[in-house]
């Protein structure tokens, strides 16, 4: 058994894989979408997981951008409650993959002091106001927090705890029952520029920061680099599907190029690739697309911030008509970018097909084995 249940995340992400077998269905948890989508449609999910007789053996967190951790935290804050109270607990959840700013890109501490020192002096409410990325930090650390109160285990199997190619364990020891996980990104260097970058981010706004510019704060997540996403290829009965998070393409084809898995002409076919960043074209190139392909292409945006990207819809149907590919696009929600697409590049002429989820619909289920 291979799917992929898709959770409509508004303008986030949250993906679950099922794996194993009817008679044992087992679970992966990618990243949980941001507020109200656990409310909305992720607890069901996980519901319907565990009166399933399931777990989840992993919860992967791409990064902590609020679109992509909060469902999470919803989840975590629910099952400690349930703890604390003597309460049958939801689901079981078997381990965390979450790379922590702290762990990764300011072990020192001293872009958190600096951050936070701004953001006290900007007045308690700045933070609410504050972009992704940079609530990000403070939520990845509560997540880390809340999985330690649960006594999940944290970035088990990799010698240095942080989830990055460099230290990865080789793919036979990523794998679960008949699903083989290999990690394709952040590398090392990767985390190391990153790191120079927030300083140097800091050095430029710190002052604006502290004077309470919630136009700033709330424009972070374009201003501050995101932190590198965890990306992998998962691997069962054959089939393939690529998990990008909001990474970056350049970045990407370099950790499949490490992996070993792009071919004699550096490229790689997947069943199903999650479009990075919600479609934005900040995110791939046109190269891109005629280099990794795939059968079907998952778009979670919502049209918030103009995601996905024209551009980037029209980078796929171009390479798959050049390639003379069929490939199906499926999107969590009907977008102004997608109408464009299916009015200035015809489906029958482009050969793909367009589907999005009917509204009220919590998930989109894809069957591969």
């Amino acid at each position: 058994m291979f799917n992929l249940r898709i959770v409509q995340a508004n303008f986030g992400d949250s993906f679950i894989l099922e794996y194993g077998s009817d008679t044992n269905p087992r679970h992966l948890l990618i990243d949980g979408g941001p507020a109200g989508v656990y409310d909305d449609a992720l607890r069901s999910e996980i519901e319907f997981v565990s009166n399933n007789g399931g777990k989840v053996d992993l919860v992967a967190i791409s990064h902590v951008d609020k679109d992509h951790i909060v469902g999470v935290m919803d989840l975590f804050a629910e099952l400690l409650d349930q703890r604390n109270n003597n309460v049958p607990e939801l689901v079981e959840v078997g381990g965390l993959w979450h790379n922590s700013f702290a762990d990764t890109l300011d072990t020192s501490g001293a872009i958190q002091s600096r951050l936070a020192a701004a953001m006290a002096s900007a007045g308690a409410n700045s933070m609410q106001q504050a972009g992704m990325a940079v609530n990000g930090v403070a939520e990845g650390r509560r997540l880390r927090i809340q999985a330690q109160q649960l006594n999940i285990d944290l970035n088990g199997g990799f010698p240095n705890g942080i989830i990055c190619t460099d230290d990865a364990p080789p793919p036979a020891d990523l794998t679960f029952d008949n699903l083989t996980l290999t990690i394709v990104g952040p590398t090392r260097a990767n985390l190391d520029a990153l790191k120079i970058k927030w300083s140097e981010w800091l050095d430029k706004h710190e002052t604006t920061i502290a004077s309470g510019d919630l136009q700033l704060m709330a424009n972070a997540d374009q201003s501050i680099p995101n932190l590198a996403s965890i990306m992998f290829l998962a691997e069962a009965e054959g089939k393939t599907i690529l998990f990008t998070g909001d990474g970056r393409s350049d970045h990407l084809m370099d950790g499949l190029e490490d992996a070993g898995l792009l071919d004699a002409n550096d490229k790689l076919h997947v069943d199903i690739l999650k479009v990075s960043h919600h479609g934005s074209n900040r995110n791939a190139t046109k190269t891109f697309f005629k280099k990794v392909t795939a059968d079907t292409y998952v778009i979670s945006a919502n049209g918030h911030p103009d995601n996905p990207d024209l551009s980037t819809l029209i980078w796929i149907v171009e390479a798959a008509k050049l390639q003379s590919r069929q490939i199906v696009i499926i999107a969590t929600n009907g977008t102004p970018s997608l109408e464009k697409l299916v009015e200035e590049y015809p489906k029958d002429e482009f050969n793909y097909a367009l589907e999005i989820m009917p509204d009220h619909h919590s998930f989109r289920r894809i069957t591969l084995a």
